[in-house]
């Protein structure tokens, strides 16, 4: 594999839509309602909400390609961007999404392994994330490689309340 990270501008606010619809249906459209599913795809990932994102100076989306196709994505957020921990040495993995065909490649793994290292050049001490309580094959990826739970919110999609296991990566 030849993969590449390459770090989102407002050029690519299409490309980010596109793409961040599509991978989170194809992880979460069969287990959720489809109102409740329909509501959030257009919220979540409006284009003026993620053009906003894009020109936050705290958030950072990258694009992973393997070659010249675009297989992943993900978002991350420091300082007050951040979703629900705001400590000033930690940065949040907000979104980790590798397009359905390309998983099982070791993706995931290698963008974990990026965003370690575009942590540390931020100077934070740890990364966490939210994941879904309902969704093991996630859960038991991010546990074998070192993340633990500390935590659970709630997330919403549409109006359906749903639990999020809050989990962190120490990095030193």
């Amino acid at each position: 594999m030849d993969l590449s990270l390459r770090k989102c501008t407002l050029t690519d606010l299409d490309d980010l839509v596109e793409m961040s619809k599509a991978t989170f249906r194809e992880a979460f459209e069969k287990d959720n309602n489809p109102e409740d599913f329909k509501v959030y795809l257009q919220e979540a990932f409006h284009p003026r909400k993620l053009a906003r994102e894009l020109s936050n100076i705290y958030t950072h989306f990258y694009f992973v390609s393997n070659g010249k196709q675009r297989v992943a994505y993900m978002k991350l957020n420091v300082a007050s961007a951040q979703t629900d921990v705001h400590h000033p040495r930690a940065m949040e993995i907000e979104r980790i999404y590798v397009s359905q065909e390309h998983q099982g490649k070791q993706i995931g793994a290698w963008m974990l392994g990026e965003i370690k290292s575009i942590a540390r050049k931020f100077h934070k001490e740890f990364v966490w994330l939210g994941v879904w309580e309902h969704n093991p094959k996630a859960i038991s990826f991010y546990q074998r490689h070192g993340f633990v739970k500390f935590e659970e919110h709630p997330y919403y999609i549409g109006n359906d309340k749903q639990t999020d296991w809050l989990l962190r990566l120490d990095l030193k």
